[in-house]
């Protein structure tokens, strides 16, 4: 069964076409999951949801997320798309590399390792609104936020996306592929200004204030409360940064 899928480029089964395709009982299927289990042929995500690990991809226990996260994503019902570090790092921004794999859901769930990679989700109201686009993979595509919004995800997720200075290097890279109206579109659409403010403030920072007059300009316009670099740390000492209306409570320098 697993060589016909893979022949046919296929690497996710569910339960119910795996049930149709051995035509036993549900005890049968059980035995026969539990046999490509344990010869580290068959990996379960999801309870019903099965992936295909390939020859080549024994020794890591599974192949990539990216091989099966947007089915396995349909079939829990949600939606998603691929942001924070793992969207940077797919857009050129691979100064580091990201140790799990990340992922923005309209619902609250656990992580998973499958295999040796690790799957992190983060949670999020009206991510069908958030711009994203479609990414070809090597099973077929998934959705990924555009490095706009991606940029606004390092400040909404800071657990996820590392020191200042790691988002900073980040941007450093990422601003390449990120053009003016489009962030000024995905910052509105974000809705919290705290977001866009921080995110003005370190690209300009990093050198990287080609992206951000737009934005500036909305921020000048609508003189949103000052917000602190850092919501974690005392800011009443803290400089002003009246363009973006930021209390600077920490120095920005991009990691080398």
């Amino acid at each position: 069964m697993l060589d016909s899928y893979q022949s046919r480029g296929r690497y996710v089964i569910t339960r119910d076409e795996a049930q149709v395709a051995l035509g036993g009982s549900a005890e049968a299927l059980k035995k026969a999951v539990q046999r490509l289990v344990a010869k580290q042929r068959l990996v379960v995500p999801r309870r019903g949801f099965f992936v295909i690990v390939p020859i080549e991809y024994l020794h890591a226990g599974a192949p990539p997320p990216s091989w099966y996260i947007d089915d396995m994503m349909r079939y829990c019902g949600r939606q998603y798309y691929v942001s924070l570090l793992t969207a940077a790092a797919l857009h050129g921004a691979a100064h580091h590399q990201p140790q799990e794999f990340q992922v923005v859901t309209d619902s609250q769930l656990r992580g998973l390792t499958v295999g040796r990679a690790r799957i992190r989700f983060f949670r999020k109201l009206r991510v069908e609104k958030t711009p994203s686009t479609d990414v070809k993979t090597e099973t077929g595509t998934m959705r990924v936020a555009t490095p706009e919004a991606t940029a606004l995800d390092l400040f909404r997720y800071v657990k996820g996306s590392g020191r200042l200075g790691h988002i900073a290097t980040v941007l450093a890279e990422l601003a390449e592929k990120m053009e003016a109206k489009r962030l000024l579109a995905a910052a509105i659409v974000e809705g919290d200004q705290t977001k866009a403010q921080r995110l003005g403030h370190v690209l300009d920072a990093v050198g990287e204030s080609s992206v951000t007059p737009l934005l500036a300009s909305w921020i000048a316009e609508t003189q949103p409360p000052f917000t602190p670099l850092r919501p974690d740390r005392p800011s009443r000492l803290a400089a002003r940064d009246d363009r973006w209306r930021v209390l600077v409570n920490e120095s920005v320098e991009a990691e080398t």
